[in-house]
């Protein structure tokens, strides 16, 4: 069944009413939010809110890096002002600078090229996340008074260049005023490796900051303290940077001159020896200063990049990184057992058939000479083996490798520099400890050390039988206020009489053979050490480590220098090329230490 539609209802107009009161409600109250948004004081502040959380971020600044001086106040490693060059985007743009900021910038930078400016200039600017494009960084001064000159040419001749949207800003770049000088000891500031957000340069993992030496151990306090601020993302609108103390700077030990004087003996020897290395120290024994050190190759710190092997910790210097045996510079310190134990005197005697047997095995001199009756002053003049062999047997294991630890040898000197090697001592107990080995290291085999330690050792011998700490900071300078660092005593492994007995012996040997380390004027103490180089299948290379160890005036040191020449091929014997080079070493700190000859100073002492 069909059935026929309703009628509609009739509308009701109450509801339009409440529709329009609603609407009008909301109207008033959008316009009382309006009003309010523009006249409250806290609500005028959301915009900055909004800009601070979109256009600023949080920049760590780093303060400037304190300098390094030799110990008379010459620079050794300092700051220079450099620039960063780049384009706000959105200036370019509207200016259509890009094409001439990258032929400008091409004529004066060495790089990037005219491409790849012009690619960096072109880039689309995006608000909060590409606005600022860096062309260039650390630019040298000189460039920028440069690209100056040039625009204020343009503009004297009436055709400025549109260069809207390039700006430049200064900052500190670690600087090595004399190049290579030192550059053992100095380490370097990597300052290449930055990462964004960061103002300056601190050490952060592996990127920039104190890469080996003094720059590597004292990092922290060079680099002082960072602060952490909130800057604009755009740098045109960086008024300016909250001011930082700047770090700490430090005063070395080196003397400048010394320092340059052995490192041209060093590149001389190694050229006329043929070397594969030369290292030499200079201290003070009273003190333990290090007055100068060096080790082939150097490098020209400045471009620190241009060297792939520079990261090779061992050889960057060879002084502190580098362990070898020492041979029979070694033997001073088994003859100031000896003597300081009683078990010799100078005058004792040793037969010597050009062999002796320790452990079973016969141990025999360097191309098995044979040097008859002798006492221990002779001994030590003719660098004999087996008479060391016979000394340190008559102290006994227990007593020989007592003396050795009391000398340092077997553990660390604590010099501050970054990484200095250790090569571990046999003792007897340890699984790889031997009877023969008493014999051999006796006269410096199977014993492995570095010159920081020999040199460190030796001077108990050339300082009253004390060892001072080898340092190579003298102060340190904070918020304007010097202060110095203090000598340190180590220990004292033998007694004044004992060093003072074998300072003479050492001595008289020098004399008795005439040695090319003889300085005229000076009495001079020392000892060569020439010594086989192990390879797998024993000691079949015929190549040597060659090393001298001397200190002077012997009435009254103020001087020990260690010379250790790597696989030497001019002559393997360190009496014929290390000795000549002690006695250039020395000729120079003389000088430069204003030491008068023995006799002058004699006299200076009359009444």
């Amino acid at each position: 069944m069909n059935t026929a539609p309703s009628a509609p209802h009739p509308i009701s107009l109450s509801r339009f009413y409440l529709l329009g009161v609603v609407f009008s409600l909301l109207g008033v109250l959008a316009v009382i939010k309006i009003i309010y948004l523009q006249t409250d004081a806290r609500a005028q502040e959301l915009p900055k809110i909004g800009e601070a959380l979109y256009n600023y971020e949080t920049r760590t600044l780093y303060p400037e890096r304190g300098e390094i001086f030799d110990r008379w106040g010459n620079l050794l490693a300092g700051n220079v002002e450099v620039y960063e060059i780049g384009v706000a985007l959105d200036e370019v743009q509207r200016a259509r600078s890009a094409e001439t900021i990258a032929r400008t910038l091409s004529e004066i930078l060495e790089s990037p090229g005219y491409a790849e400016i012009k690619v960096a200039a072109e880039t689309p600017y995006q608000k909060g996340k590409a606005e600022f494009v860096t062309i260039a960084d650390f630019v040298p001064a000189q460039k920028i008074r440069a690209l100056e000159d040039k625009i204020k040419t343009a503009r004297e001749n009436k055709t400025p260049l549109n260069l809207t949207g390039l700006y430049w800003s200064a900052h500190p770049m670690r600087y090595y005023p004399e190049n290579d000088l030192a550059s053992n000891v100095l380490g370097f500031v990597n300052f290449l490796k930055r990462p964004e957000n960061v103002v300056g340069c601190q050490e952060n993992g592996d990127w920039c900051g104190g890469h080996l030496g003094v720059e590597e151990y004292y990092d922290n306090l060079l680099a002082g303290t960072p602060i952490q601020v909130r800057l604009p993302k755009d740098p045109r609108k960086i008024d300016s940077l909250p001011p930082i103390p700047p770090g700490s700077s430090l005063i070395l030990t080196l003397d400048r001159e010394i320092q340059a004087a052995i490192e041209q003996i060093a590149d001389q020897a190694r050229e006329s020896s043929g070397a594969e290395a030369v290292t030499i120290i200079v201290a003070n024994p009273r003190n333990g200063e290090i007055l100068g050190m060096t080790s082939t190759p150097r490098y020209n710190l400045n471009r620190y990049w241009t060297y792939p092997e520079i990261i090779d910790i061992p050889t960057f210097n060879r002084a502190i990184s580098q362990v070898y045996e020492p041979g029979s510079v070694f033997k001073v310190l088994t003859m100031a057992g000896g003597l300081d134990s009683g078990v010799v005197t100078p005058e004792s005697t040793f037969l010597d058939v050009g062999s002796y047997v320790v452990g079973g095995i016969p141990l025999h001199n360097w191309e098995y000479t044979v040097w008859g009756m002798q006492d221990m002053t002779g001994c030590m003049q003719h660098s004999i083996n087996a008479c060391l062999a016979w000394v340190a047997d008559q102290m006994g294991p227990t007593r020989f490798y007592r003396y050795l630890e009391a000398f340092g040898i077997g553990r660390r000197t604590g010099i501050d520099l970054s990484y200095e090697a250790l090569y571990p001592l046999r003792r007897p107990g340890d699984t790889d400890w031997h009877e023969v080995d008493l014999g051999t290291n006796s006269f410096g085999q199977g014993v492995s050390v570095t010159p920081i330690q020999m040199i460190a050792a030796i001077s108990a011998v050339a300082n009253e039988g004390k060892i001072m700490a080898p340092h190579i900071v003298k102060a340190y300078i904070r918020n304007g206020q010097q202060i110095e660092v203090s000598p340190k005593l180590m220990t004292a492994p033998i007694k004044a009489e004992t060093a003072r007995t074998l300072s003479e012996m050492l001595a008289n040997a020098l004399a008795n053979e005439a040695s090319p380390a003889l300085v005229p004027g000076y009495r001079l103490a020392g000892k060569t050490g020439t010594a086989s180089i192990p390879t797998a299948q024993g000691y079949t290379s015929p190549l040597t480590n060659a090393s001298f160890v001397g200190w002077g005036p012997v009435d009254d040191p103020q001087f020990i220098v260690y010379i250790w020449m790597e696989k030497p091929v001019a002559s393997p014997w360190a009496s014929v090329i290390a000795a000549p080079v002690f006695h250039d070493v020395v000729e120079k700190v003389v000088t430069i230490l204003r030491i008068p000859p023995d006799e002058v100073r004699q006299q200076m002492k009359q009444p």
